[in-house]
This record gives structure tokens, C-alpha cells and sequence, in this order.
């Protein structure tokens, strides 16, 4: 008999436990910190590696670590042949660093055993032009580019990135005309266990349950009319819970349709905070550990935040920033126009 009240105490004890739900928080500021700048950078992709330090890579072939520890960089230049290098594209497995330069010929470098970084993937041709890249796993990643002769481009290693195979058409679906992803924040791609989610200036989703292997086609309301519109980034809490935020660039106050959001995995997808602020935006973020109440938006007009899952948003700095990555729960890394910094949310 006292074995039984046991269990079942302990069975009541875990269950109220699961019920408490995270109370969200209500940012009205940030506090922005200077970590590196660069007159001649523009800085759109950035990665927090294992041992949360922080890489980069930009324009100029220019890349960089930083030490949070001891608050110092190591900065590089990735040189090949007489090509200007412009990279908007970086991941990282445990053991090595990638980075993905944007137009052809497309150049994917990992960490060489050298200390240099080692070419393992080129691609050349008319309309190569590759946006964002990620990992599974140690072994299994991803990249993606613009649409080439009737498909999006998508590469993929299963081999920790020692090599890289292009996808055929013939085992993608039909892109529409044109139809790309913007190199805009590294944020084109997420992947969540063996799920990948890809958004595309077409305001569709590409889905895949299996690594890559095979895809599905999802259309999207957001606004999408003109080659400057579409999605920009995407982000997703866990398998269910996404969001989106994209519009126009040349147009960064229009809201109208540019903030889209699921809670079934990506097959449906509903307009939020429609016409009201943020417009155009280039990266979404969940904060971690939040529940998925808690999201911030970066773009080069400013920092926004929301606490109910993107219904609603409040602006907490015109400060402008093409990317960002969260730390822990109040802190992130983010970069833009000539600039890395840290951002302390209050």
C-alpha cells in the first residue's frame, strides 16, 4: 500500500511538474555591445560553434573567430585565384568549420588539417548562386542555391563534408521561374532531427522528412509578387511550431502580408500582425528555452520582439543588423554593415 501512494505521488509530483508553463517576458530594450568592425565588411553570416565561440564569414573572402573567454579575434582571408570571395553561407559539425561563397564559381570550404581552409566542393555555371547551409548532424548537411536548370540548387553531404554531392532534378520538384532563396541571414534552412524546412522567394516551403531524400511542396501567403518579395528567413521552434518573416526590402515598411506562422510542421501556414510593424526583416530567431512564446526579428531597420508566438511585436531598437544568434535566453550575437556585436536583452 505504500509502495502504491508512492508512485502515485511521485506520478502527481512529475505531472504538475510538465503542466508548469514558462511565464513570457516583456523586452523593452537592448544593450548593444561592439565586438568587431570593418569599414569594408557586410557581414550576413554568422555561427555559434560547440564551444560557444562565434564564427563569421563576409565579403572580401573575410572570416573570423571570436574568443568570448578572452574577448579577442583571429581574422583570416580565404584567397582563390583573383576572385573577390563573398560568402553569405557558414555551418559547423564538432570537428570543422564550413564556409559556402554565393556566386559561380561556388566555393564550399571546410577546416583543413593544415590550419587552412580546404576546398571540398566548386560548382561553376550561369545562375549558380548558392544562399544558406546547415548540418543534421556531424555527417549529414545541407546546402541551397537558386534555381538552375528547373530546380532549386541543393547539395548535401553525408560524409562529415569531406564531399558534396548536387541533387538532380529529377528527384526535386519543379521550381517556378526564377524561384531562389535570398542570401540575406544564413536562415533559409532549418532542420530538426531528420525535418528540413527550406523558403524561397516564391513564398513556398520546400519539406522534407528524411534528410533530403525526398521533398514535398508547400505554398505560403506571404507576399510574394515581385522578385524583391518573398521569404527571407525561417525559423522553427520545434517540429511544429514555425515562423516566417520576409516582404520586400526595396519596400521595408510594408507589413501588410510579410509575417507568417504554423503550428502543424509547415502544411499550413497563417498571416500575423497583419499591416501592422515589423515590415521587411531579415532573420527570425526563437529564443531558446522559451516555449516558443519568444521570437525576435533583425533587419537593417531595426530589432523587434515578440512574446506570444508573433501575434503581436514591439520595436526595441532602430539599430540594423542582417543576422542574429541567441547565446542563451537574453543574450545573442549579431551582424550586419561593417559590424559584429552583442546584444543583452532587457
Amino acid at each position: 500500500m505504500k509502495t502504491r501512494l508512492f508512485l502515485l505521488l511521485l506520478a502527481f509530483y512529475f505531472g504538475c511538474k510538465q503542466a508548469v508553463t514558462i511565464t513570457p517576458r516583456n523586452f523593452t530594450s537592448v544593450e548593444i555591445k561592439p565586438l568587431y568592425t570593418d569599414s569594408l565588411l557586410s557581414i550576413r553570416a554568422i555561427d555559434i560553434l560547440d564551444d560557444k565561440s562565434l564564427a563569421f564569414a563576409a565579403n572580401n573572402g573575410a572570416f573570423g573567430l571570436y574568443n568570448p573567454m578572452k574577448d579577442s579575434w583571429m581574422i583570416s582571408k580565404q584567397t582563390f585565384d583573383s576572385l573577390n570571395l563573398h560568402f553569405r553561407a557558414v555551418a559547423h559539425t564538432a570537428t570543422d568549420f564550413f564556409m559556402l561563397s554565393i556566386e559561380s564559381p561556388a566555393l564550399l570550404f571546410k577546416t583543413g588539417d593544415t590550419g587552412r581552409m580546404q576546398l571540398v566542393y566548386r560548382e561553376d555555371g550561369v545562375g549558380v548562386f548558392y544562399d544558406a547551409m546547415t548540418f543534421w548532424n556531424n555527417q549529414e548537411g545541407i546546402a541551397v542555391g537558386d534555381s538552375v536548370g528547373g530546380c532549386l540548387s541543393i547539395i548535401i553531404t553525408r560524409d562529415g563534408g569531406k564531399t558534396w554531392k548536387k541533387m538532380s532534378c529529377n528527384d526535386l520538384p519543379e521550381a517556378e521561374d526564377g524561384e531562389g532563396a535570398f542570401a540575406a541571414s544564413n536562415t533559409n534552412i532549418k532542420t530538426i532531427g531528420d525535418k528540413t524546412w527550406i523558403a524561397t522567394t516564391s513564398g513556398t516551403i520546400y519539406y522534407s522528412e528524411n534528410k533530403g531524400i525526398s521533398w514535398k511542396v508547400i505554398k505560403t501567403p506571404i507576399v510574394h509578387e515581385k522578385n524583391t518579395e518573398g521569404i527571407y528567413s525561417i525559423d522553427f521552434y520545434d517540429d511544429l511550431n514555425g515562423f516566417a518573416i520576409g516582404g520586400d526590402y526595396t519596400n521595408p515598411d510594408d507589413n501588410v502580408a510579410n509575417k507568417i506562422k504554423t503550428t502543424d510542421g509547415g502544411k499550413t501556414w497563417q498571416i500575423v500582425a497583419k499591416s501592422q510593424e515589423p515590415g521587411y526583416r531579415s532573420c527570425v530567431q526563437y529564443i531558446p528555452n522559451r516555449e516558443g512564446k519568444e521570437l525576435v526579428v533583425v533587419g537593417f531597420k531595426g530589432i523587434d520582439f515578440s512574446n506570444d508566438s508573433g501575434i503581436t511585436w514591439k520595436h526595441l531598437s532602430d539599430e540594423g543588423f542582417y543576422t542574429i544568434r541567441f547565446l542563451n535566453d537574453s543574450v545573442a550575437y549579431a551582424a550586419g554593415k561593417v559590424r559584429v556585436s552583442k546584444i543583452q536583452f532587457k
